[in-house]
This record gives structure tokens, C-alpha cells and sequence, in this order.
């Protein structure tokens, strides 16, 4: 087996991942980051939900993974305008605030 020596990258120089074999690709777009089992249990919650189908409990864990993602990079835009590194409470707060999709969490942070 040949090794290759580490290069200084070139400024400028890009590094192209290798690509992903087609039946991981789908693999990983079908996991979610939140156990499925803990989505469905605070679903049945709900007395309004009889039954759901695996399919809808990966959707709402799903929405939920892109919801939590939006709102945390939104937060982090506002600790690194303060060039902080850390995510704060506040960071939250001004982003709910200045985001519209965000309007239903007014208020909520408040302790």
C-alpha cells in the first residue's frame, strides 16, 4: 500500500471530497438526528393522534432536525457579530425576535 506524503495546500487550492457511493447517500438522507422512538412517544402525547405511520414520525423528526438547525445557525450569526464563540441565551432571543418564522417562540424564553 503507498502512502502519500502530506503537501502544503496552494492558497487559492481546493479540496474536492471523494464522492459518496449512491447507496450511502441514501442511507444517510433517510436517518434522522433525533431518535424516531422519542419523536413518536411525545407525538402519541397528542389525544388527538390515534396511530402514525413511520413515515410521518420521520417528517416530523425531520422538520423538527431543520427547525432546531435554522434557529441555531440563525442564534450563531448574532454570537459571531459580538465575536463570541459561544451561543447565549440572548443570541436566541434576538434572533427570535428579528425572524418572523420565529414569532411563535416570543415570549417563551422569558424565565
Amino acid at each position: 500500500m503507498a502512502t502519500s506524503t502530506p503537501r502544503e495546500i496552494a492558497e487559492g487550492e481546493v479540496l474536492i471530497p471523494p464522492p459518496v457511493p449512491e447507496e450511502n447517500h441514501v442511507k444517510n438522507e433517510r436517518s434522522s438526528k433525533f431518535p424516531l422512538s422519542r419523536i413518536k412517544v411525545i407525538m402519541k402525547t397528542d389525544p388527538d393522534l390515534t396511530l402514525a405511520s413511520q413515515e410521518s414520525v420521520f417528517l416530523i423528526a425531520k422538520a423538527a432536525e431543520l427547525f432546531l438547525d435554522n434557529l441555531t445557525k440563525s442564534a450563531y450569526e448574532y454570537t459571531s457579530r459580538n465575536k463570541k464563540k459561544t451561543v447565549k441565551k440572548q443570541d436566541v432571543e434576538l434572533s427570535v425576535e428579528s425572524k418572523d418564522a420565529f414569532a411563535f417562540l416570543e415570549g417563551i424564553l422569558d424565565s
